[in-house]
């Protein structure tokens, strides 16, 4: 998977349906211990509540996928949840719903549009990045030809990770994996074949508004 979305910021959302509160608190995990340690955190937190309902991916390709109804008729609580986060591309999230009861009955229908509308919440309420996997290259070039290559970067949305203005200006940026090839074309072009252009290592890389993640690709799930 060359891209894939993530939780780079947890955050709760609740919703009340006749009656009945239902609070969603999300989060970023890496693990299914890291999963667990969170659903015991939030059953903990609210001890009192009627139901505490559950669902987390993990892996690029969801390899790991896990839910639990905790007390509702099965089917009507965690396989939604769970099945809502894989129809939005989310990956390494867990999400526990609570329920306090309001003493109406909601019905199979009413149980399933509930659970997923609060994770919905919850959702809204996190900031969700896209993750890609990209390679970091090392650009090397005159006074001259430095503008249009930023002007390049600009326009094609290359995170640049630094700028060394010495002799010559070096450009540190990443660029998606796939257009690798493309990208060093274009900077050739752009340069009129005066740029210098060093390939590194592949990386993981997202953008959270001004904010660059970067990071080595994680160990792949089997």
């Amino acid at each position: 998977m060359d891209s894939f979305k993530c939780v780079y910021k947890g955050g709760i959302g609740e919703i009340e349906e006749k009656k009945s509160r239902f609070i969603a608190t999300v989060k970023a995990v890496e693990s299914e211990d890291e999963a667990a340690a969170f659903i015991n955190e939030i059953k903990k937190q609210y001890w009192d509540a009627r139901h505490n309902c559950s669902a987390f991916v993990i892996g690029e390709n969801a390899q790991l996928t896990r839910c639990s109804d905790d007390g509702e008729p099965a089917g009507t609580a965690g396989r939604p949840m769970l099945e809502l986060l894989l129809n939005e591309g989310i990956r390494n999230v867990a999400v526990v719903v609570t329920r306090y009861f309001g003493g109406t009955l909601l019905g199979t229908g009413g149980l399933i549009r509930a659970y997923q509308a609060a994770v919905k919440a919850g959702l809204n309420n996190s900031v969700i990045i896209q993750k890609e996997h990209g390679i970091r290259l090392s650009v090397k070039s005159d006074y001259n030809g430095i503008g249009r290559l930023q002007y390049l970067f600009s326009k094609e949305g290359y995170p640049v990770l630094s700028t060394d203005y010495g002799s010559d200006v070096i450009a540190e940026l990443i660029v998606p994996l796939s257009k690798k090839d493309e990208a060093i074309k274009e900077m050739t072009k752009a340069s009129n074949g005066r740029s210098d252009i060093s390939i590194g290592d592949e990386c993981i890389y997202a953008l959270a508004g001004e904010d660059i993640i970067c990071h080595d690709p994680l160990p792949r799930l089997t």
